[in-house]
């Protein structure tokens, strides 16, 4: 009988920056699909609650502590995920950050720490993962986390949109030198979903409502709504699609242009 194209049990996923928000929506949705998990932070402690509830649905998890702006950490938390789980079938480059400033007031140490943590960060890990696990094991599924300013300018994210514009640049260049050994690089794009990253934005409700306009589904994104697509960009399902990026972000990328227009 053919395996269904979304199970991934038997597969280890290794998820980064889960400790919290999205990382945790994405780690909890590919452990209800059947994956082990290996997940990071830079507060190992941090991770222990969200250990218990993957524990609790039946799945093998172990928490590793991870900088991805230290390249020695990368390369510890690399091997010891290998060493724990045997193998890694599916990363998820979830780690990152923000500044929020006018583009006059970025400083030199806002853009480094922005680029380093969310684009040269998302490159180291995805290499070392690769040399050690899917290169010699012939397959593997890269998602790298980007946003929806990948494709659109937003004031006031400058450094965000240049390292999730990046991202967006990094995964069509991976997927094209890794598709030889069976590695599949996608990535998935968000819109306007409610983190700890932006959560002061959301209290304000006039902005809220002008987002909501701008969005075709009129509302932002809820962290459900990027179950099946972190699901599908893991699985079989999606065996033949690599170098691609997927907005999840209720029609924004489409829409803004219109409302901002109509205004």
């Amino acid at each position: 009988m053919t395996e269904p194209l979304f199970d991934l049990s038997g597969k280890t996923a290794l998820v980064t920056g889960a400790s919290r928000g999205l990382g945790q929506y994405f780690g909890r949705a590919l452990a209800r699909a059947g994956a082990d998990l290996a997940i990071t932070s830079r507060n190992r402690d941090a991770l222990e609650p969200f250990q218990r509830e993957i524990e609790a649905l039946g799945r093998r998890v172990v928490g590793l502590e991870l900088d991805v702006r230290d390249h020695g950490s990368i390369q510890r938390m690399a091997d010891a995920a290998v060493e724990a789980c045997g193998r890694i079938d599916i990363l998820v480059n979830n780690a990152g950050c923000n500044v929020r400033k006018p583009a006059l007031d970025v400083t030199w140490d806002d853009w480094n720490l922005v680029l380093d943590t969310n684009l040269r960060g998302t490159f180291f890990v995805s290499q070392a993962v690769a040399q050690r696990s899917m290169i010699p094991q012939g397959k593997g599924r890269i998602i790298n986390i980007g946003s929806v300013t990948c494709v659109a300018g937003y004031a006031g994210l400058a450094p965000y949109g240049a390292s999730r514009g990046g991202v967006k640049q990094l995964t069509m260049s991976l997927a094209d030198d890794w598709g030889v050994h069976g590695i599949t690089v996608n990535c998935l794009a968000p819109g306007w979903f409610k983190t700890a990253q932006n959560a002061a934005l959301y209290e304000d409700r006039e902005w809220v409502a002008y987002l909501c306009d701008r969005i075709p589904l009129k509302r932002p994104g809820r962290p459900n709504d990027l179950d099946g697509a972190i699901v599908f960009l893991a699985s079989d399902a999606s065996a033949y699609i690599t170098g691609q990026t997927l907005l999840v972000d209720g029609g924004i990328s489409t829409g803004a242009t219109k409302a901002m227009l109509n205004k």
